[in-house]
């Protein structure tokens, strides 16, 4: 078996190369890639000589001996997570996506991603598309979907006032299922530009923060009890508290080394919760897939042609802030 895969490089280009296998194993299928999303994780490696993309759709090609879940002609995509070791406490407790030896792209696995054209995967890491759901608005929910549904489906209610902050690749993803959950959704965002995509999304109530330095004269009509932040930045979370709920949590979900920040004393006698969250377990992967299906949960792509060309002028776009709101790469385009 031998494919068409694209790496980073030191120059920080995108460049052709190949990935080759032998065989199947037997717990192994082979996808034939169509589609894959175009996710900020990804500008992380462009300088590293790795398969780039891990948000793939496809279709199933092959599978191993052993396979019993998959067959030939599936349609089938894989995310951030390639493989769990099942005996560690949090597998065993159902969060194989804290394993300590979990797999992850980036991290393992470097001649193969999903800006290519084949993929060999476990088949229990791979995920099957609902037929109701178009390839090119499934690949991007891999990662960026599985991201924002984990915490609306683990700390949000309907009966909750959930805020997201941040209209891009998560969150413009994470109003659409708040609002088909039935929460009170309310968007933040830097400026205006994005206010009626955000209503037309789903969202009740849109603020625009830049500027205002004291949040309790945005104007929000009632606190906010859940708040999800999916800026690419990292926010000052101090700026939010005046127009949180009591207790309400906050969870932050944006990229970043730095060090993050909160007031320590407010946090205490307010019962204010911070929390980590990533990715999703394999159960709420294929969840998120069957609820975006059944409640025409899809992402506003942009496409690009599964080129070096196609790639890197996708990733520029990215790069520049200038894609509304995920660039998807495909063979047909």
């Amino acid at each position: 078996m031998q494919g068409i895969t694209f790496h980073g490089s030191k120059e920080g280009k995108v460049v052709k190369s190949s990935l080759t296998r032998e065989k199947l194993e037997p717990d192994e299928v082979l996808v034939q890639v169509t589609h894959s999303g175009l996710c900020g994780t990804d500008l992380h490696y462009l300088n590293q000589d790795i398969a780039l993309g891990h948000e793939a759709v496809g279709i199933v090609k092959a599978v191993g001996t052993s396979c019993t879940l998959l067959k030939e002609g599936d349609r089938v995509g894989w995310g951030y997570e390639h493989k769990a070791c099942g005996v560690c406490p949090q597998c065993l407790s159902g969060s194989d996506r804290y394993c300590p030896e979990a797999k992850m792209y980036g991290q393992s696995d470097f001649d193969q991603g999903s800006f290519s054209d084949i993929g060999v995967w476990k088949e229990r890491w791979l995920f099957r598309v609902p037929d109701g759901l178009p390839s090119e608005y499934a690949g991007p929910l891999m990662c960026g979907g599985a991201t924002v549904f984990t915490p609306l489906i683990e700390y949000c209610r309907p009966i909750d006032r959930v805020g997201i902050v941040g209209i891009g690749g998560l969150g413009h993803l994470a109003i659409q299922f708040a609002a088909k959950m039935g929460c009170d959704v309310v968007a933040f965002s830097g400026t205006d530009s994005k206010k009626e995509e955000a209503l037309s999304l789903g969202a009740n109530e849109f603020y625009a923060t830049k500027g205002v330095e004291d949040f309790s004269k945005l104007g929000v009509s009632k606190p906010i009890d859940r708040l999800i932040i999916t800026t690419s930045s990292l926010v000052d979370l101090g700026q939010y508290y005046p127009i949180l709920a009591q207790e309400a949590t906050i969870m932050p979900l944006t990229v970043s080394e730095a060090q993050l920040t909160a007031p320590h004393q407010l946090t205490i006698i307010r019962g204010i919760k911070i929390v980590g969250t990533i990715l999703a377990t394999r159960y709420i992967q294929n969840k998120m897939l069957e609820f975006a299906d059944r409640n025409n949960v899809r992402p506003m792509i942009e496409k690009f042609p599964m080129s070096e060309e196609g790639i890197n002028e996708a990733i520029q776009k990215l790069k520049d802030g200038k894609i509304r709101y995920r660039g998807v790469l495909s063979w047909d385009y």
